[in-house]
This record gives structure tokens, sequence and C-alpha cells, in this order.
């Protein structure tokens, strides 16, 4: 198997078309790719818990050289039944998972969990919501709103009651890279809803 020097094309940028940001946090490859399968698994698990569909969710490192790596993750869900303040604590779940992890594990600094962040997720959730006519401020409530901290207390409260799902999610995405939505569902019991308008 070849070991990927870079990652595929757009891997990195987010919804606009913008790079990512990238940190660098101390840890070592294995705790860097097991902290985002938890973002990963947070996003999928909430996803699912509360009724969408979630296509695949994964894992992505690639090595430039023998001395360095990176390690992102993905996770394509369908969301069109979605409430919007669910749907917008999916999006707040990859943070709060991923912090969560760090606690747990013995590695919470706060400049690791700053870098947990993952302002893109927060963004792309801003931008969907926005579209549909619903107000979600960054760093204040917007009248007739929310804030991304309201959010993330969504979030938080949602990944208190499936911890022990996400952590196997996560598990088991460190080990394979890539999971679908029916692994998913087989790893927690939770319901993969179908498809709206059919199989893909």
């Amino acid at each position: 198997m070849s070991i990927p020097t870079a990652p595929a094309p757009g891997v990195l940028l987010d919804h606009r078309g913008n790079e990512r940001a990238s940190f660098e946090t101390g840890l070592t490859y294995e705790q860097s790719r097991l902290g985002l399968a938890f973002h990963e698994a947070g996003h999928a698990v909430v996803a699912m818990a509360y009724g969408m569909h979630v296509i695949t969710s994964e894992v992505i490192a690639w090595f430039p050289d023998a001395d360095r790596w990176g390690v992102t993750g993905n996770t394509a869900l369908e969301a069109h039944a979605a409430r919007p303040w669910q749907f917008a604590a999916q999006g707040a779940a990859g943070t709060v998972a991923q912090v969560q992890y760090l606690m747990a594990y013995g590695l919470w600094t706060p400049d690791r969990a700053l870098s947990c962040a993952a302002e893109h997720d927060r963004e792309q959730v801003i931008d969907v919501l926005t579209g549909f006519g619903h107000c979600l401020g960054r760093d204040h409530v917007p009248a007739g709103g929310k804030s991304w901290g309201m959010v993330r207390g969504m979030a938080r409260r949602r990944i208190n009651r499936l911890w022990r799902e996400i952590h196997a999610v996560a598990h088991a995405m460190n080990e394979n890279a890539k999971l679908t939505g029916d692994d998913i569902a087989t790893i927690t019991g939770l319901t993969n809803r179908p498809l709206i308008g059919g199989a893909a």
C-alpha cells in the first residue's frame, strides 16, 4: 500500500474554497489521528442521532516526508430532514468531541483545545442556516437566533449522552480510516435514516 505524500485536491479547503487553518499541537501522529477520529465520530454520531443520513466518515492522513505528517477528516451527510439547530449542533459536535477526547486521554492543554476549533465547520453552519433564514452569531445571540456558544452547549449535552457510541466509532475509524453510515449504525445501534429520494 502506498503512503500518500499529499492529500487529495480539495481536502484542505472549506466549503467556500478557502484553505482550512492548520495547527502544530505537539501531539504524536497516533494521538492526532485518534483525535481527528473523535472529531469526525462526533459529527457522524450526533447527526445520526438527530435523524440525518450519514454517508461516510473518515480520517485522512498523509506524509510529505519521513519526519512530517498531516491529518484531517471528513464526514459526508444528507441533512435535508434536519431541524436547523440540530444541524448546527452536528456542526459543533466535532470540536466538542475532539476536546473531550483530549480531556479523557490526559492530553488537554489550552493551546490544544484551541486547535480543535474547526472554524470551517462553524462558518459552513452559519452559511447554511443563513440560506434558510436563520441567524447564528459567532460571539453573540442575534435577535431570533442563537449563538455558536449555545449551539456548542447543545452538542455537548448530546455528546455526553452518546459518548460510548462516539468512543466506539472513533476507535473503529482510527483502525479502518473510513466508515460508511451503515458501519456506524451497526457499531452504535442507531438508525441511519434512508437517503431522501432513494439510495445513492
